[in-house]
């Protein structure tokens, strides 16, 4: 065997092999979805939508307590990472490249990237919690900012290194201050992968269950006040797939399936919006 034909061997069983991997985690992820369709598809429901947790041994109810927590507690947790994460990022991409402050941002970027989120949630917990008396949405959406945060920060500042430097130039020639050749060329340059950044971050809160567990904790009454102890779907379905009654069961399996379309809705919406940018 010639070296051409090896190299044509080589690359078919290299193909053939990325190949059966991707099988592998597409089935995994077929496999995942149509369990939580078989089993939480039957529990959507208009009363699903509309009732609060029931209680236990009891039929019927919903998960609207959960759902408006969750919502109010995502929310909170986009406004507060939002513009952090953004001004971060633009900093450590267009001011501080090389100083010291900027490398040990980086640094401890990295780290809570990958640090899990039960330290975050026991950090929140002794620092907030445990200091103020009780747990509550706000200490929930703290803590689900600092998992979010860095995501936005990373970002938000890869995506401005890819602007090239020539559009930066022609703004200075111009006589752009440096802080408006930021947010108004650079930013503006590469909106739609911080707004990507933006979504996958929610993404990756919305389903966190161990943070949630030491902050906001739950409530089986429908409440839209952050500072008492607020429902949340992640906790709800902890809780309810553990139970012996087979309604919250049930329930929990409705709400796995929606956190499940939340987040494939929200990573299709990113997908699409960076494809655009790219193929603009």
């Amino acid at each position: 065997m010639n070296l051409y034909s090896r190299r044509i061997l080589t690359n078919r069983i290299g193909i053939t092999l990325s190949m059966v991997a991707m099988a592998f985690g597409l089935a995994a992820l077929l496999w995942i979805l149509w369990t939580l369709f078989s089993n939480g598809f039957a529990a959507l429901s208009w009363d699903f939508f509309t009732q609060d947790t029931p209680a236990p041994g009891t039929e019927g109810g919903g998960l609207r307590n959960a759902i408006v927590g969750s919502l109010m507690i995502i929310g909170v947790t986009t406004l507060v990472s939002t513009p952090i994460g953004i001004l971060a990022g633009i900093y450590l991409a267009e001011f501080g490249a090389t100083s010291k402050f900027a490398a040990t941002t980086r640094f401890v970027t990295d780290i809570m990237l990958s640090a899990p989120s039960i330290v975050v949630g026991l950090f929140v917990y002794a620092l907030v919690v445990a200091t103020l008396g009780g747990f509550s949405g706000w200490a929930g959406s703290l803590a689900l900012s600092l998992i979010a945060i860095p995501v936005v920060v990373r970002t938000t500042e890869n995506m401005l290194l890819l602007v090239p430097t020539a559009l930066r130039e022609a703004a200075f020639a111009v006589g752009a201050p440096r802080w408006q050749v930021s947010l108004k060329v650079t930013l503006r340059a590469v909106k739609a992968g911080v707004v990507t950044g933006i979504l996958l971050a929610i993404a990756r809160v919305t389903g966190e269950t161990a943070p949630l567990l030491f902050t906001a904790l739950n409530n089986q009454f429908f409440s839209t006040d952050m500072s008492q102890p607020m429902g949340n779907l992640p906790v709800v379905i902890f809780q309810f797939a553990m139970s012996p009654y087979d309604n919250w069961v049930s329930l929990a399996w409705g709400g796995a399936l929606l956190i499940a379309l939340l987040v494939l809705g929200i990573n299709i919406v990113a997908r699409v919006l960076f494809r655009n940018k790219t193929s603009a």
